[in-house]
């Protein structure tokens, strides 16, 4: 992975932020920002954070994150929301805060009241002392994070440079999981959160973006060692048959399902390919999803459809998959400590063995976020299964990521 920084661009924004009244960080911040949110081997369609903390501000040190429904690709100003510095560290020495109290907290904090919901770990970034915080799922890291065991590999591959984080769930928890790592070694650039991402953090905007740009490269080093060669986005090359993509639409608006207009994302590829043609591809393509919040957007598992199936064995599958996620649902709210409200048991990736798959959404944006995540997660699950074992998080914590208690309290609430 090539470092894309060029000092003209850096320079530009500096002077655009300045130009409006902002510190020259907050222009460097969104300009790294936008460097990692348009690789999509980075992160997708609002995946990661980033941060930036500016210690003479007016009135005290403030700290910029990230905010709710902004793509660090095209990320501005208004999209890295300010927050007081100073309050938000006193939580370091408050063991438990429930996501709806953390959130109230941080917008308690906001330097605008009307600013967009800073990041769920917002206080990860926070607890962090440099100026400049990077987060990411890349490609070539999740490869390697979704195994069991990998914290002497993280070692092998990083040395002393890269702190461990086992699975803890975004939010308060892990804010203060990746606390702790880093006073077990303050000299650490970086931590490898397993079976989650990467964060880099630096002094400067340049040198935390290209900490990740390098720590991405050795992952992809030592991979490439072991003969495995992750390809980076591929573009659909065959057709799915349409007759196929026709009937499954008509089965999903039957049903209601997905609007009642449900839009269809067509992908072939041949990472993709590789993928389903896989001998357990029933199996694998059940483990889960290849990094936490994936699920949110594509469901815990996808949908196995033959490419010859007529409107009976579609409606057949479409029957198995709603039974199957029920059941997911009903083994995993009986452990809830709150009631929790199904959202719809409707596949958002279908999987046709020597085919391609089909990213199913409520409008053509969604089905696209999905088919995007699809061909990443095919390049993901087949580098991990050559490394070793495609192992994420397990159906718990996936469940407890999909049920997320501040969605559900908007679904209660409605």
């Amino acid at each position: 992975m090539q470092s894309r920084w060029n000092d003209k661009d850096a320079e530009a924004y500096v002077a655009e932020a300045e130009a409006a009244g902002q510190p020259a960080a907050l222009g460097l911040r969104v300009y790294t920002s936008r460097l990692i949110g348009q690789d999509p081997d980075l992160v997708l369609h609002g995946g990661g954070n980033t941060s930036v903390k500016i210690p003479d501000a007016e009135g005290g040190a403030v700290i910029h994150v990230k905010g709710s429904g902004w793509d660090l690709g095209d990320i501005e100003a208004p999209g890295l929301p300010a927050m007081r510095l100073a309050p938000l560290l006193t939580t370091r020495d408050i063991p438990h805060m429930s996501d709806e109290d953390m959130v109230a907290f941080l917008r308690s904090n906001l330097l605008e009241p009307e600013a967009p919901t800073p990041s769920i770990e917002a206080l990860l970034h926070a607890y962090m002392p440099h100026a400049f915080v990077d987060h990411t799922h890349a490609t070539a890291i999740l490869a390697l994070a979704d195994q069991a065991g990998m914290e002497a590999r993280v070692k092998e591959i990083y040395g002393d440079r890269v702190g461990w984080v086992p699975y803890v769930m975004p939010g308060y928890d892990l804010s203060h999981a990746c606390k702790d790592a880093l006073a077990r070694d303050p000299s650490v650039q970086g931590l490898w959160l397993a079976q989650h991402g990467l964060f880099t953090f630096a002094e400067t905007a340049r040198e935390s973006y290209e900490l990740m740009i390098e720590f991405v490269t050795l992952a992809e080093e030592h991979l490439a060692a072991r003969g495995i060669v992750v390809p980076g986005p591929e573009k659909t090359d065959r057709d799915v048959p349409g007759a196929l993509a026709s009937t499954l639409r008509d089965a999903l608006a039957d049903r209601g399902g997905l609007g009642g207009d449900p839009a269809l994302d067509v992908r072939s590829t041949p990472s993709i390919r590789a993928y389903l043609g896989r001998a357990d591809l029933a199996e694998l393509s059940r483990r889960g999803t290849a990094t936490p919040d994936h699920v949110i957007r594509i469901k815990p598992f996808g949908m196995i459809l033959e490419a010859d199936a007529d409107r009976g064995r579609v409606d057949q599958a479409l029957d198995a998959y709603e039974a199957e996620y029920r059941a997911y649902f009903d083994r995993n709210a009986s452990r809830a400590s709150e009631e929790k409200v199904m959202l719809d048991p409707l596949p958002r990736i279908v999987l046709i063995p020597g085919v391609g798959g089909i990213a199913l959404g409520r409008d053509a944006k969604a089905a696209r976020i999905a088919g995007d995540l699809l061909e990443q997660t095919s390049r993901i699950v087949n580098a991990a299964e050559d490394y070793d074992r495609f192992t994420p998080i397990s159906e718990a914590d996936l469940f407890d990521m999909e049920y997320w208690a501040l969605e559900q309290a908007k679904l209660r609430k409605a």
